[in-house]
C-alpha cells in the first residue's frame, strides 16, 4: 500500500507483516474498547491489523504510535460515501466497529460497503449488556444496525460484554468529588430493586482476549456471543468495595440511593432534555445511566440466563481456557490506584 495522503489513503506500518494472516480493520481505535482489541490483535501475532483514522487525526502522536506498533493506518471517515468506504475496505477480512455511542447510525454506509466488497465477517458496535428492544434507547440503536446486517446478508458476529468491572465498583472515599461522569456511586434501593441479581461483568481491558478467539471461530459466524468473566450482584460488589478499599461504613455514607421510581423519572427527564436540545450531553448521560441501571437492577436483563434465552453463545463455554479475572481480584488493582476514577474512563483520543 502507498503511504498516507492527507485526504484518503493508506499508511503501512514500518515493518512488513505476512499477508497469510487475516486482515482486521478496526473502527474506533482511539476508544477504550477499540484500543484494547487492537492490542490483543497485535499481541496474538495471528492477524494483520488496520485502523480507520479521520483525516484530521492522521498525524497525531496517538496515530503514529499505532503505526509504529504495526497497525496499518487507513484514512477515512464514517461519513464517507459508499465508494470511498469500498476503497477503505480493500482486502479486509474482518471489520470490527467500536465507534462512539453518538456514531452508531453512521455505521450504515461502511456496513453496506462491506457487503459489496465481500468482507468475511462484520462485528458492529455493541460491546454492552444484553436486553430486549424498547428498554434502552442506546441498545435500540444497536439493534437497528443488527437488523440491517441481517437484512443485507453480510456475515456477522454480534458481541456483548456484560457490564464493565471498572464502573461497577463503588468509588473510594478519597475520590475527586468533581469527577464529572459518575458523580459518586449510585445504589439502587427500595421495592422492585433487584440488587441481589448476579449480573455479568467483564474487565474492559480483557475484551480483546476473547475477540481474537471469536473472530477465528466458525461456530460464532452469524451468531451472537456474550463475553463475561464474573457474575456479581450489586450488593456483593458494594461489599467487596467497602472491604477491599478499607473505607468500610464510611464508603456506604457516600452512596447516592435511588429508587426504581426515581430512575423512571430520570429517564423521562433525560428524554425531555434531549427533545429540547438534541446536543444536551447531560440529558444523554442522564437517560443512558438511568436506563442502564433500570435494565441491570430492576429488570435483571444482564444475566447469563437471559443472554442464553436471547440466543447468545457463552464465551466461557466456547473458550474455557481463556484466562479470566474475578471482580474481587480486579478490586485489588482498582483500590490500589492513586486515583481509581482514572480507571473508569481514561482519556484516549485519536
Amino acid at each position: 500500500m502507498a503511504y498516507i495522503t492527507l485526504q484518503h489513503g493508506f499508511q503501512a506500518p514500518p515493518r512488513s507483516i505476512s499477508t497469510a494472516h487475516p486482515l482486521v480493520l478496526v473502527l474506533g481505535a482511539a476508544g477504550n474498547t477499540g484500543h484494547g482489541i487492537i492490542q490483543s490483535l497485535l499481541a496474538s501475532e495471528c492477524y494483520r491489523v488496520a485502523a480507520m483514522i479521520r483525516p484530521g487525526s492522521a498525524l497525531k502522536p496517538e496515530t503514529l504510535a499505532l503505526r509504529d506498533a504495526g497497525v496499518e493506518i487507513r484514512i477515512g471517515d464514517l461519513e464517507d460515501d459508499l465508494e470511498q468506504h469500498m476503497f477503505t475496505l480493500q482486502d479486509v477480512d474482518v471489520l470490527i466497529s467500536a465507534v462512539s455511542a453518538f456514531a452508531l447510525d453512521k455505521q450504515r454506509n461502511i456496513i453496506l460497503a462491506a457487503k459489496e466488497v465481500g468482507v468475511g465477517r462484520v462485528i458492529p458496535c455493541d460491546w454492552g449488556t444484553p436486553g430486549a428492544k424498547g428498554v434502552r434507547e442506546l441498545h435500540n440503536q444497536k439493534l437497528v444496525i443488527r437488523e440491517l446486517i441481517q437484512e443485507i446478508g453480510v456475515p456477522y458476529t454480534f458481541i456483548d460484554v456484560g457490564w464493565w468491572m471498572q464502573p461497577y465498583l463503588p468509588l473510594p472515599v478519597r475520590s475527586n468529588p468533581e469527577f464529572t461522569l459518575v458523580k459518586g456511586t449510585t445504589r439502587l434501593v427500595g421495592p422492585g430493586a433487584a440488587t441481589n441479581v448476579r449480573i455479568l461483568v467483564t474487565h474492559r481491558d480483557h475484551i480483546g482476549t476473547f475477540v481474537i478467539r471469536i473472530i477465528a471461530d466458525p461456530r460464532t459466524l452469524n451468531k451472537a456471543v456474550i463475553i463475561w468473566e464474573d457474575q456479581v450482584s450489586q450488593d456483593e460488589a458494594y461489599e467487596i468495595g467497602a472491604r477491599i478499599s478499607g473505607d468500610g461504613d464510611k464508603m456506604k455514607e457516600t452512596f447516592l440511593n435511588v429508587t426504581p421510581e426515581e430512575l423512571l423519572r430520570n429517564i423521562e427527564q433525560g428524554k425531555a432534555m434531549i427533545a429540547k436540545n438534541p446536543h444536551d450531553m447531560h440529558g444523554h448521560l442522564l437517560l443512558r445511566r438511568s436506563e442502564h441501571r433500570y435494565s441491570l437492577h430492576v429488570l435483571g436483563e444482564n444475566t447469563l440466563e437471559n443472554a442464553k434465552r436471547l440466543g447468545y453463545l457463552d464465551s466461557r463455554e466456547l473458550y474455557p481456557d481463556n484466562p479470566t479475572t474475578t471482580l474481587e481480584e480486579f478490586a485489588m488493582e482498582f483500590y490500589a490506584a492513586e486515583n481509581p476514577t482514572d480507571l473508569y474512563y481514561p482519556n484516549r483520543k485519536v
